[in-house]
């Protein structure tokens, strides 16, 4: 018996972008909340799936998924395909104090709040007509996963699909004791809904930015300075005295580049200007030599 992780979880591209135009340039209330949701929701989602990555049971998991049936797109934290089940997680990192009543939720202060059963709801019907249509038509058991210690719930209904943070864990003993021996169907199935995951999100919503209004420089991997200066073969920053290699700066702020500018190419002279830091333009190259291929010729050099 053995977990197997199908597909990893990764942060999306709105969340990678506004986490880059966050340090780089004075993000609207608007832009910074989006920001925080997203941020709060991926790091529920990471500790959520560092306890599935735990299971011993034989099962395959996949996370982070985005599908289209009927012309309707759905979204799932995470799946866990067993023999006989699936079980569809849907994580939630919200804190606070919570109710329901009359079938709504709302939050302490008595504001209704987006329920997260009617979402579990939608994403279990859609996954089911999914699973049919694929020609799977296997079970589903779904749950909302409330993973903050800081959350708690009033007036909880019975017989619903919570898991509130204290019984997260009996959740995941539950699903390691449950019988399961998988095959290649299994397998295959588990393929096709990789296959079928839609890896850009229909959902952005980024703000405006122009290369010319967001700061240059190299930015701290621990605390987001742009106080970072070179020693030796090291980035340092004045700020926590987090170290770095050079070589690791340069490539983490190529990627950076890419993502927040997919149609600019990545020159020397573009990443000379972007990180700043590194005044050597030879250095620069160098790196680029050793970790991309050259495309062109002489001024019209560029790196894929």
């Amino acid at each position: 018996m053995e977990v197997m992780i199908k597909k990893a979880l990764t942060k999306s591209t709105d969340l990678l972008i506004l986490d880059y135009l966050n340090t780089r340039m004075n993000l609207t209330k608007d832009d910074k909340q989006n920001f925080e949701n997203l941020k709060r929701g991926y790091e529920g989602e990471v500790i959520f799936n560092s306890m599935t990555e735990k299971l011993e049971c034989d099962c395959l998991i996949l996370n982070g998924l985005l599908f289209e049936i009927n012309h309707t797109k759905f979204q799932i934290d995470s799946l866990i395909i067993m023999q006989q089940l699936i079980y569809l997680n849907e994580v939630k990192n919200i804190e606070g104090d919570y109710f329901y009543e009359n079938k709504k939720f709302y939050s302490i202060n008595e504001k209704e709040r987006k329920d997260p059963l009617l979402q579990l709801n939608r994403c279990s019907s859609l996954l089911r007509q999914l699973l049919q249509y694929l020609g799977f038509p296997i079970p589903i058991e779904p749950w909302v996963v409330h993973i903050n210690p800081e959350f708690s719930l009033y007036q909880a209904p019975r017989n619903e699909q919570i898991i509130l943070p204290t019984q997260v864990k009996r959740h995941l003993n539950k699903i390691n004791s449950t019988p399961s021996k998988l095959t290649s169907k299994h397998e295959r199935l588990a393929d096709k809904l990789l296959s079928l995951h839609i890896v850009k999100s229909p959902y952005s919503n980024l703000p405006a930015y122009t290369y010319d209004q967001l700061k240059k420089g190299i930015v701290c991997q621990v605390c987001h300075s742009f106080m970072v200066f070179l020693h030796g073969k090291y980035c340092v920053c004045g700020e926590c005295g987090h170290e770095e290699e050079v070589e690791s700066a340069v490539l983490r702020h190529v990627a950076e580049l890419r993502t927040l500018f997919p149609d600019r190419k990545i020159t020397t002279s573009a990443i000379h200007e972007w990180c700043q830091v590194v005044e050597c333009k030879r250095r620069i190259n160098r790196i680029l030599e050793r970790n991309f291929n050259l495309i062109g010729e002489r001024r019209w050099v560029y790196y894929e």
